[in-house]
């Protein structure tokens, strides 16, 4: 059996994403043949994966993230579970990256796609957890360490009973657990403290340490408490990481991004390019934009207000869980109406995926939405119906004529009847189109295409033109795969200069010490 670790947070984005990331590249620096694993993840950001079987299929993109920080291909047991909301209440169910499509008592749609919900999560969760466990042997036969993230926090004591992703899976695994920390929220010792204190004796025996992450300032002002926080748990703080502007590239979510998406580089030329995201409520792949954000003078905001679509040279709207839905809170805010105005003055209108959609005459979906036919904004001469198998694969094709582009899609929506003239944005690699592009309202279901330094050059390019920005030049050099790369040497950096790395790999070879001490009151026991 491989050695393993489980980082745990004391909130939900406190780092697990990134300290596992850089613990992976850390690792192999060493030689180490380590794999990265999150049991189930709740994000509607997602990679494509080819199966063994060729099928695409979708995992969480941090652990994609993490995979190449690993230097291996992603792979779809490193993210069995995969929940991606949409709504308040329900989840899409992906296993082992396909949307599951058996009846999971009410909560299913019309495609017969299974949804999670508080009500039938019960009835499900031994099929997830199953799958979850197996998955995790799986890859420690195959990979020297397997480093596991956990997801929200392990002291949520009210899902105790059912957890496989926390505890349950540190349990099941005998897997020492770090839990990790975001000090910019505050509280982090009582925090971190809490965590331990309410898990049950059998919990609390395998959490072995803890890392405070995103400190600012003098460390040793911070030194006390960490003295302190040593005496009353028993367990040791194996670091902390400093807070690192350079590291927005991945989120997990996009709640995760600031406003002002990066930091952005100054412009080549002598003006900006401002590019508004619109933040949907079901926001998916927000990742897209990130590629843009790497480019020297392009700001890129993720907005909710009116006035903002208005001032913006590019206007994007993005990927979407819930196309129908989102479309409706788009017109209920306004945002609609700038959108079309936008449109209206001849300047560049981006949809991507669910955004495409939206771009359309009208939708017709009995699938996700139920709903039937609405209307859409009208800025494309298109119209979209839903089919009930989802599209989920890579895509290579071409841009601007020549101009090499590669994506994936994860779609249910595709474009059901067009103009027999209608300018494509993209073309497949075996001659059909993708997309439209008519005037200055472009879209095109692809996601990740921007990645392509090319198309995303010279898709710039265009959109400074229309929108008038002539002093705006864009960079020759700019290369999205070495941003991604650099942020990865850069996690494994920071695990490396500010972490007990010793320490570390004492507890991935031999797990948690046998003399931790129980912090009470701790929680009832666990099953």
């Amino acid at each position: 059996m491989s050695g393993g670790l489980l980082v745990a947070g004391t909130t939900s984005d406190a780092g697990k994403s990134v300290l596992t990331a850089g613990i992976c590249r850390w690792l192999r620096r060493r030689g180490v043949n380590v794999a990265p694993f999150k049991a189930q993840n709740m994000s509607n950001n997602s990679a494509v994966v080819v199966g063994p079987d060729g099928r695409g299929g979708e995992i969480g993109r941090a652990q994609a993230m993490q995979a190449a920080a690993c230097g291996l291909p992603p792979d779809l047991r490193f993210n069995p579970v995969l929940l991606k909301p949409g709504s308040d209440l329900s989840s899409q169910v992906v296993l082992l990256g396909e949307a599951l499509r058996e009846p999971a008592g009410d909560a299913t749609d019309r495609a017969g796609t299974a949804s999670i919900t508080a009500t039938n999560f019960r009835a499900l969760r031994p099929r997830l957890a199953r799958t979850a466990f197996a998955a995790l042997a799986e890859l420690r036969a195959e990979y020297d360490v397997v480093i596991c993230e956990g997801a929200g926090s392990p002291a949520e004591i009210n899902l105790r009973d059912t957890d496989y992703v926390n505890m349950g899976l540190a349990r099941h695994a005998a897997l020492p657990t770090i839990v990790v920390a975001d000090i910019d929220r505050g509280g982090v010792f009582a925090s971190l403290f809490g965590t331990v204190a309410l898990l049950d004796p059998a919990d609390q025996a395998l959490v072995a340490g803890f890392v405070i992450n995103k400190f600012r300032g003098d460390l040793g002002l911070l030194q006390p408490g960490i003295d302190m926080l040593g005496r009353v748990t028993g367990r040791p703080t194996y670091g902390v990481l400093p807070w690192d502007r350079d590291l927005w590239l991945d989120a997990e979510d996009s709640l995760a991004y600031d406003r002002l998406l990066g930091r952005p580089a100054p412009p080549r030329g002598t003006e900006w390019l401002d590019v508004a995201v619109v933040r949907l409520p079901r926001i998916s792949n927000a990742t897209d934009l990130e590629a843009l954000a790497t480019e020297p003078g392009v700001r890129v905001r993720l907005t909710v207000e009116p006035s903002e679509v208005a001032a913006a040279d590019l206007v994007v709207l993005p990927g979407t869980k819930s196309t129908v839905d989102d479309l409706a809170w788009l017109r209920r805010t306004g945002l609609a109406d700038a959108v079309l105005a936008h449109a209206g003055a001849g300047r560049p209108l981006l949809g991507i995926c669910g955004g495409f959609q939206m771009l359309s005459r009208a939708i017709h979906d009995e699938v996700e939405s139920r709903r039937g036919t609405v209307d859409g904004l009208d800025l494309l001469p298109i119209e979209v119906a839903f089919d009930p198998r989802k599209t989920v694969t890579r895509s290579v094709g071409t841009a601007y004529g020549s101009l090499p582009v590669h994506g994936y899609e994860i779609h249910h929506g595709y474009v059901s009847s067009a103009d027999a003239d209608l300018p494509p944005l993209l073309t497949y690699a075996d001659g059909r189109a993708e997309g439209a592009s008519v005037g200055a309202v472009l879209g095109t279901h692809w996601h990740g295409a921007f990645e392509s330094d090319g198309f995303r050059r010279r898709f710039l390019t265009e959109a400074a033109r229309l929108a008038g920005r002539h002093g705006f030049e864009v960079a020759p050099d700019t290369s999205f795969a070495a941003a991604r790369e650099r942020t990865l040497d850069l996690l494994g950096d920071l695990v490396e200069e500010h972490l007990d790395t010793d320490a570390l790999w004492r507890l991935v070879e031999t797990g948690p010490p046998a003399d931790l001490p129980f912090i009470p009151p701790g929680a009832p026991a666990a099953a």
